[in-house]
């Protein structure tokens, strides 16, 4: 389907690691667990003007930051870009930028596929990029798809090289930059979506419209309250978060707006840790790359918690300003307030000139991308060069990633004869194999999953990475995941659990994460309990089991604006039984996004297994369409072909998608069959002994060999493959009873 969607500075020991309690702070009672979901009144919020009164200085460093021009009122101040006429033209749109009676515009397409007038109504960002808002009558506030280049004072297409047509989800008036549900959160102070499922509008508010002091200390309203009561004798009462924190603390607290991650709760408050608000998205194909490097946005967090840095105390405010963003050195100091410079800020350790860009320790550790079109954003993850890996699994090196004119080979080659041998002590080592289904990759994710030395984003990411090897698995190794420490093993586990549909079976292990106390790791557990009559669930366990339920049923509706949200939703209906609610929430989906045809595939199944064989014809028809050349599209359009009745059109859906996915068995299977029963025979015969150069061992196919021959009196050939299923499983009963009637 289309989807829209370290070796380090010194051999990695991880043993920080063993600390388990690197992502929870919180004492756990009983029922206590439930925090607090009710939003917080912005009159609790005081202003950054009012915090100025008394911290001058920390306000003078963040006033001008990028925290507090995350978001603007458009003005002549705050928009930098021209809006003088100037005109764009990219993937056939043209937009043209101007202002009229005071205020400023934007002609360019809208959501009808015609050009329209847009008023700008805030500004979004300050460097190097600058985005501008729009206001639809229906509430959504969305960001232009054209940018203005703050550095080199041009506009340009976020998206250059991706034709993106007016009734996409990805369109810049549609969901993909929506700035209520894509944005708003992060940039600026308690925001309240407000969301109306019904007519897919929104009511929008904030308290402040930037990323104020507040945002990140919490409402100021009690602090100032009791400030000014007690005046000179005021001392920090706790009424402000962000203050005394340990660096694991400081890094949960600022992962809020800095990670790539699912929202578990329907508002943020300062109440409870990371994961009782979201769950991080972790190392997963099209997300990093193999070895766990950026590869899509991670927003930092993703990358940084899987560094050795992170695991011995190093957090955000050690190399940033916290008020003013701003790294703290711009040259090879920053790293040197931990590491010795005599033995790392030296020719013979970087091998490049003293003073170069080359020679700075970010530019090796600290590769980057650029994403939005023109922000370069580096890895946190601080890795030395890897460019074995890169050999294997195509993941990016710092070393041909400057040498552009070199390829990995070079890098490799070059590494030994400076380094020597990388050392395979990384996690990456053992994540690779599994994200890129290499020989192996199950026994190689499993050995990491169970390792406590390295960083839990990795073991994780290695539990999640299973679902890779579905066959495979043993369930007794998925069940000790959910006793892990970790509760982002214990989340990875339990939507594992939820993939192979083992909550029903298993369902006695999961209850005891219904008191955990992370909400992330409550609710996946719920999820994958949702096959679970309640009548079932214990009584020691109904009152957690109850209160749960509510805070997944705000899950469910905190991402319904998506149609990903929608299809968790459905897949909640589909578990419980409820197969009308979940078409209907699936239908619903393709309102919001028309061409996800991860959803249309899926209503589609659950229309033919409802016996909706118009519908679901419709919907496999419509499919092929729009994503020719998928082969499991057309080979479940022809089995339900075959349901009605039209064996010829299914036989030929069978055989595109097997020229489509040539290597798939199951394809072939059903193809023979039907070219079998629809009087083919030499068809189904060609067909099999084809597939079995590829699959010489696949029993099935050989056995429906076997089966054709017998059928068509060829005794011989049939005796042949059975003496073939007897070698593969010479205690096979049904084989051995095969063979005695050949006899």
């Amino acid at each position: 389907m289309k989807k829209i969607y370290l070796l380090l500075l010194t051999t990695l020991l991880f043993i920080a690691c063993k600390n388990t309690k690197d992502e929870g702070y919180q004492k756990v009672d009983p029922m206590s667990i439930f925090t607090n979901t009710d939003s917080i009144p912005n009159k609790h919020y005081v202003g950054s003007q009012k915090c100025k009164e008394c911290h001058a200085d920390q306000f003078q460093e963040w006033e001008g930051s990028h925290h507090d021009k995350s978001m603007q009122k458009a003005s002549r101040e705050s928009i930098i870009a021209p809006f003088k006429g100037e005109v764009f033209k990219s993937q056939g749109v043209t937009s043209t930028f101007f202002q009229k009676d005071g205020k400023f515009y934007a002609n360019t397409e809208g959501r009808d596929g015609k050009n329209h007038d847009f008023q700008i109504i805030y500004t979004f960002g300050l460097t190097p990029l600058q985005q501008y808002i729009v206001l639809f009558p229906d509430g959504h506030y969305q960001c232009l798809r054209t940018a203005y280049d703050t550095v080199k004072g041009k506009w340009f297409d976020l998206y250059p090289d991706f034709k993106v047509v007016h009734s996409e989800w990805l369109h810049w008036s549609r969901g993909g930059l929506n700035w209520n549900t894509m944005c708003s959160d992060c940039h600026s102070t308690n925001v309240k979506k407000n969301y109306n499922e019904k007519d897919h509008s929104y009511d929008t508010n904030y308290a402040i419209i930037n990323v104020s002091c507040e945002a990140c200390h919490g409402p100021g309203k009690e602090h100032v309250s009791n400030a000014i009561i007690k005046g000179d004798h005021y001392k920090t009462d706790g009424t402000m978060q962000m203050t005394n924190l340990g660096s694991k603390e400081l890094v949960d607290a600022c992962a809020r707006c800095h990670a790539r991650r699912e929202n578990v709760s329907l508002f943020h408050t300062p109440e409870g840790t990371f994961l009782d608000h979201y769950f991080p998205q972790l190392i997963r194909e099209n997300l990093y790359h193999a070895d766990g490097q950026i590869l899509d946005e991670d927003y930092v967090y993703g990358s940084f918690v899987q560094s050795k840095m992170y695991h011995n105390g190093v957090s955000c405010k050690d190399c940033h300003n916290v008020h003013s963003t701003k790294r703290k050195f711009n040259d090879n100091r920053l790293c040197l307030q931990c590491h010795e410079g005599p033995k790392y800020d030296t020719e013979s350790h970087h091998k490049h000139p003293m003073g170069t860009e080359s020679a700075l320790c970010i530019n090796c550790h600290m590769t980057g991308k650029h994403y939005m079109g023109n922000d370069f954003r580096r890895d946190h993850s601080f890795r030395i060069p890897r460019p074995d890996l890169s050999l294997k699994y195509n993941s990016p090196n710092a070393c041909a990633g400057c040498h552009k004119d070199k390829d990995d080979q070079w890098a490799y080659d070059n590494f030994v004869k400076l380094y020597g041998e990388p050392k395979k002590d990384h996690f990456s080592d053992k994540l690779a194999p599994g994200i890129t289904r290499a020989e192996g990759g199950k026994d190689s994710l499993m050995a990491l999953a169970n390792d406590t030395v390295y960083p839990n984003i990795a073991r994780a990411s290695a539990v999640s990475n299973l679902n890779n090897y579905v066959s495979e698995i043993n369930i007794n190794d998925v069940l000790k995941f959910l006793k892990d420490d970790s509760p982002l093993v214990k989340g990875a586990a339990a939507d594992l659990m939820f993939e192979l549909k083992a909550g029903t079976e298993n369902y006695k292990a999961l209850l005891p994460l219904l008191k955990d106390k992370k909400r992330a790791v409550r609710t996946k557990a719920f999820f994958a309990l949702s096959a679970v009559p309640a009548s079932k669930i214990p009584e020691e366990y109904k009152p957690f089991y109850n209160k749960v339920k509510i805070e997944f049923a705000n899950v469910l509706k905190v991402g319904a604006e998506f149609s990903g949200g929608r299809m968790k939703r459905a897949q909640y209906y589909m578990s419980v039984g409820k197969i009308p609610s979940a078409i209907k929430t699936l239908e619903e989906a393709l309102v919001l996004d028309p061409i996800n045809n991860i959803v249309r595939t899926t209503l589609a199944n659950l229309y033919y297994q409802n016996k909706q064989y118009i519908e679901a014809e419709k919907a496999y028809k419509t499919i092929i369409k729009q994503e020719p050349g998928f082969g499991l599209t057309n080979f479940d359009y022809g089995l339900l072909l075959n349901e009605l009745g039209r064996p010829k059109e299914a036989i030929e859906q069978l055989k595109k998608a097997l020229e489509f996915m040539p290597d798939n068995d199951r394809i072939v299977y059903n193809l023979a069959l039907l070219h079998f029963k629809n009087n083919q025979t030499s068809n189904a015969i060609s067909v099999l002994k084809t597939q079995l150069k590829r699959s010489a061992n696949n029993t099935d196919l050989i056995y429906l060999l076997a089966y054709i021959y017998h059928q068509n009196k060829q005794i011989k050939l049939a005796k042949d493959q059975v003496e073939k299923l007897l070698q593969l499983d010479p205690n096979n009963q049904q084989y051995q009873q095969f063979y005695q009637a050949l006899i």
